[in-house]
């Protein structure tokens, strides 16, 4: 028997994600925090694995612990995984390297890189509308990195800033092409599926930079580890909820909230402070971002009413 779908709830919708943007966000400081001595690969382990009964206990919860999980495509969730696992990797690499809110912003790149991906990889027609988005959010992504950029020639410039620029950036485009995949899993398999298979993905992957370096945490350090895997398995399920009760066009601006707190913690944890230079980047792109989306859902009504003229009636 097929599953009804759930109403629409807007008001819990847009909490959800505004509850997944915080998780995100705490997910992002205790991996920041980490990353000053536990090595990516193992803090990409503890993120994944610790996510994986926090995702168990929500299939099992919904009921769907004997269905929710079973998959068609194996290929496809393991080209899924291998894609996200080296997007999450260069997004912790760069937290190391750059302040929380500067890697937070560039990687807001994500949806414009999903325009550009959507129409090599899919088909996806792009027009004038959206290019116009898609350069606008790129020439903000250029502005933010900019600066970073000039170490190459510039020898008063830290270099390893802009490899933190250039490796946050990496993390977007992994991050832009794992969201054209899960597309395309969404067609054929369940949201729980999709979730828990990336964990194991990310767990398994992760294991694999044993060799180059894991060290023994220390009792904070495993706290801290253990948080983030945590509080990211709980944001997973709080972003997937705010998708089934609102469709993505209403949900998806409320990512922006992040940057909010991304600068608040920065400033009063890490005593990072944004320069104008990166507020003026961010701006773009955040627009450019608000634009796509908007966009993509007038494309959605369009859609929806040539269904509408098409079905026969009577």
């Amino acid at each position: 028997m097929a599953t009804a779908a759930p109403r629409q709830n807007i008001p819990l919708a847009i909490g959800a994600k505004l509850g997944a943007v915080v998780c995100f966000i705490l997910m992002a400081t205790f991996v920041k925090i980490a990353a000053e001595t536990v090595p990516t690969g193992q803090i990409v382990f503890f993120r994944s694995f610790c996510a994986l009964p926090i995702i168990l206990i929500w299939v099992t919860w919904r009921g769907q612990l004997r269905t929710g999980l079973k998959t068609d495509n194996p290929a496809g969730h393991l080209w899924r995984g291998l894609v996200g696992t080296m997007g999450m990797s260069l997004g912790f690499a760069a937290l190391g390297l750059l302040p929380l809110s500067e890697v937070k912003a560039i990687q807001y790149a994500q949806p414009v890189l999903v325009v550009i991906f959507a129409a090599m990889f899919l088909g996806e027609a792009v027009r004038i509308f959206r290019l116009t988005a898609v350069a606008m959010g790129m020439a903000g992504v250029l502005v933010i990195m900019w600066p970073r950029l000039t170490a190459f020639t510039d020898a008063g410039i830290d270099p390893y800033l802009a490899l933190g620029a250039v490796v946050a950036f990496g993390s977007a485009v992994m991050a832009g092409l794992a969201h054209v995949f899960v597309r395309k899993l969404t067609a054929t398999e369940p949201t729980s599926a999709i979730v828990f298979y990336f964990g194991v993905t990310a767990s398994s992957l992760s294991l694999l930079t044993i060799p180059f370096g894991w060290i023994m945490p220390s009792t904070e350090e495993f706290v801290v580890l253990i948080a983030a895997g945590l509080v990211g398995g709980i944001g997973q399920i709080f972003l997937t909820s705010s998708y089934r009760y609102a469709d993505a066009s209403v949900v998806a601006p409320f990512e922006y909230a992040s940057i909010l707190l991304a600068i608040g913690i920065g400033y009063f944890v890490f005593d990072e402070v944004p320069t104008m230079v990166m507020l003026l980047g961010i701006a773009l792109i955040v627009v450019a971002g608000i634009l796509i989306i908007w966009r993509e859902r007038q494309l959605g009504k369009d859609r929806a009413k040539a269904r509408k003229v098409m079905t026969p009636q009577g």
